[in-house]
């Protein structure tokens, strides 16, 4: 029982959150400066084709009677069409989503399980080698910029090396894509047996998941480190040294009381990382959900951006709300409230 007022309470959090959300977006897309009307029309279109296109539109209503109109849809799954695409944005989205949840997956999951253990490292010996080495490697993932990543290691693997494919896609253009099951070439040409489609798409997929692994390792070892640290000067620590306990006790003490925060700031660390890989995903052409928000962000698409933008929100409020369940189980007195 108390596990379900838990989760309700969440859930009810996430409604308000969500209108917000959806006002938001749409104000500011609405109040950027883009318009697709140009863009539809033509350069030789009349004022009669720019009136028409906006009635068509909806753009000739007030902000309020499209924002009541768009949010109706919303609660009935309509997000509305591409302007540009003439394409369902949910459509889109559905198709695109696992695409990048693909790349999300590997990228962050190798850079955590990097990043925990060499964090821990570097905090049982500080001001040691391995530490120094650790924080230098750190500052350098967070200084790089995230586009001039992925160019250089096109250039160094592919141009320089040629130990890796052209960056054009998730899959090579002389391999013909096997059947869609879960949307992932490599899991779908795993399960069917199809080798080469398997090989390609593992081949297109190491350069994209090595960047993201390092965009998200860099914070990661920095956090884990500076987290057992505190936990490592806490006074039951330090009292547990001095009653003589044996090390490998006293790292298992630090490992527990270190797991929640390390947790919540993976799960925070996931939800940031969705914007950065936009950017991994235009230089490796992936196709994912990243590379047509920001398609549709330059092309002015407002349905296709409000799309984008309210799919984000929703997979950041799932994330928490997974972590959030995963804190109560792995801690239950942290449910104050």
């Amino acid at each position: 029982m108390r596990t379900f007022r838990f989760l309700l309470r969440r859930a009810l959090m996430v409604i308000p959150l969500l209108v917000g959300v959806v006002f938001i977006t749409f104000m500011l897309v609405r109040v950027g400066g883009l318009d697709p009307v140009g863009q539809l029309a033509g350069p030789t279109a009349t004022e009669a084709e720019f009136a028409a296109i906006r009635e068509e539109l909806g753009l000739d209503q007030s902000l309020f009677r499209q924002f009541l109109i768009y949010a109706g849809n919303v609660l009935q799954g309509d997000f509305g069409e591409s302007w540009l695409s003439n394409r369902p944005v949910l459509d889109d989205i559905l198709g695109r989503a696992v695409i990048s949840l693909e790349l999300l997956f590997w990228g962050v999951g190798l850079g955590t399980l990097v990043g925990i253990p060499v964090g821990l490292r570097a905090a049982f010996r500080p001001n040691g080698r391995f530490d120094q080495v650790s924080r230098v490697l750190s500052l350098l993932g967070f200084s790089i910029p995230t586009y001039w990543l992925g160019l250089v290691t096109i250039f160094v693997f592919f141009y320089l090396l040629g130990w890796a494919p052209p960056a054009m896609g998730r899959i090579s253009l002389l391999v013909s894509p096997p059947p869609t099951i879960t949307g992932s070439y490599l899991i779908d040409g795993l399960l069917q047996a199809n080798w080469e489609a398997a090989r390609s798409a593992f081949a297109q997929m190491v350069l994209p998941v090595l960047c993201m692994a390092v965009i998200a390792a860099a914070p990661i070892i920095k956090q884990t480190r500076a987290i057992a640290l505190d936990v490592l000067s806490s006074d039951p620590i330090r009292y547990a040294r001095a009653t003589g306990l044996p090390e490998r006790v006293v790292r298992r003490m630090v490992l527990r009381n270190s797991g929640v925060p390390i947790l919540t700031y993976v799960g925070t660390e996931i939800t940031g990382l969705v914007g950065t890989m936009s950017l991994i995903e235009y230089v490796f052409a992936w196709g994912g959900l990243g590379q047509y928000g920001l398609n549709a962000i330059s092309r002015g698409d407002f349905t296709a951006v409000q799309g984008y933008v309210l799919a984000l929100a929703l997979f950041s409020v799932i994330v928490f709300l997974v972590i959030d369940i995963l804190v109560y189980l792995m801690e239950p007195r942290s449910d104050l409230t």
